[in-house]
């Protein structure tokens, strides 16, 4: 999955760029997801799965056409794209997040100081005088998928070391940089991962080795066993 962040101060084009993006990737054959983050309460209709809410830390309402899930509580990124059945996806404010490429919506000059930490990709706005590309410019938000579509990703936000950087933020800026590759990120694609109460537990590649040959020795000589993907749940 891969993921890039639109940031920018309030009126930016934020939202205006957002549905542009998702409709020109879609129209290329990309499933595309949006999250969004708000300082504000949430505001549900007066639906039998609002009134749920009040009691319910979990309430979902599943029909033909969609399925509408409310978690109380604030969660990670990592957590909600858990339920992204998605390609890309597009992630709206989050300004502090470090784990993936941000385009940068401005109005003014000033607003490049106080938004640029080394992630960024490019700009766009209203202005041709300030921003790299133009929200409202047709051949401008194709040329912007084409970049998210090349450029985008998403580091697991473990800090884990293994890739010789010290956070998922140093690594990331060099990938942005075009100086690393996400393939640098050892636990993209480890042999084993390891959730410990739903979080990501990291492993370094001889662990995670030393995992998987243990696992599936055990694994082999059992009756009935065959090759495929091995799940294991310890309560």
């Amino acid at each position: 999955m891969k993921a890039v962040g639109i940031v920018g101060f309030k009126k930016s084009g934020k939202t205006a760029l957002i549905m542009r993006l998702s409709q020109e990737l879609s129209t290329r054959g990309y499933k595309v997801a949006a999250i969004k983050h708000t300082p504000l309460h949430i505001c549900f209709p007066e639906t039998d799965s609002s009134k749920f809410k009040e009691h319910a830390p979990f309430v979902a309402a599943i029909g033909p056409q969609e399925t509408e899930v409310i978690i109380k509580g604030e969660k990670r990124i990592e957590d909600i794209l858990a339920y992204c059945d998605s390609d890309i996806v597009l992630i709206e404010g989050f300004k502090k997040e470090k784990t993936f490429p941000k385009i940068v919506c401005v109005k003014d000059e000033g607003d490049k100081n106080e938004l640029f930490d080394g992630l960024q990709l490019f700009t766009a706005g209203f202005d041709a005088g300030i921003a790299d590309f133009i929200i409202a410019n047709d051949e401008h938000i194709k040329d912007m998928a084409a970049l998210v579509i090349e450029r985008s990703f998403k580091l697991p936000s473990l800090n884990c070391g293994h890739c010789g950087y010290e956070s998922c933020y140093e690594l990331a800026k060099e990938i942005v940089g075009g100086k690393e590759s996400v393939d640098t990120c050892v636990s993209l694609h480890p042999p084993v991962s390891i959730k410990v109460d739903g979080t990501m537990f990291p492993l370094n590649p001889f662990t995670s080795e030393l995992f998987r040959n243990t696992i599936l020795a055990m694994l082999s000589s059992l009756k009935g066993y065959k090759k495929g993907a091995v799940e294991i749940e310890i309560p």
